[in-house]
């Protein structure tokens, strides 16, 4: 209850103008028993955040999980994280402002939230295997997926380029995705 109510507050007010006591009144609560739950502020404000990053990590996942071949999958899978980043930072910018702040101070929400990783390592040991993808070195082929699209999919770097026109943004990302694709399939790596 006390996340739902931080949701709404960081929604209509900004990260900044939250306040626990305020949630605690609304939740007719102390500000004290918050603490009991969250021991700061930020603590409560990355409770907010993990929620969204479940609801993404399972969409992701369903993608992952999808009978399509694996070379189908890393696009779709790494044009869904991009899009629903992208879409976040200007439909729900105080959330994004959270997931941003965290990952700049190291705060343990990213770390807590990185199961895409095991996701795009199911989908290269897929690829492997069904022999979609000739990859000689698995860890390198996955570094090499992230490293490549790390512009368009790490939070950071999609605030860096928010001035950006979507539709450049997309025809870059199809390019670099379609990159990833060759270079799993031709056993570079």
């Amino acid at each position: 209850r006390l996340v739902g109510i931080a949701t709404e507050h960081l929604s209509r007010l900004g990260p900044k103008r939250v306040t626990v006591v305020a949630v605690a009144a609304e939740a007719g609560m102390t500000h004290a028993n918050v603490y009991r739950y969250f021991p700061s502020k930020d603590a409560l404000l990355d409770a907010v955040a993990g929620r969204w990053l479940r609801e993404v990590e399972a969409r992701l996942a369903g993608i992952a999980d999808a009978p399509d071949p694996a070379d189908d999958k890393i696009e779709r899978l790494l044009t869904a994280l991009a899009t629903v980043q992208r879409d976040a930072l200007f439909d729900d910018p105080n959330l994004i402002a959270v997931h941003l702040d965290a990952t700049e101070t190291a705060r343990p929400l990213p770390r807590r939230h990185r199961r895409l990783r095991s996701l795009v390592e199911r989908v290269v040991e897929e690829g492997i295997t069904s022999g979609i993808f000739s990859a000689r070195d698995r860890e390198r082929a996955i570094a090499y997926i992230f490293d490549a699209s790390y512009r368009f999919t790490h939070p950071l770097a999609i605030q860096h380029d928010a001035e950006v026109p979507r539709d450049l943004i997309e025809a870059r990302f199809g390019a670099v995705i379609h990159a990833i694709q060759r270079v799993l399939r031709s056993g570079i790596l």
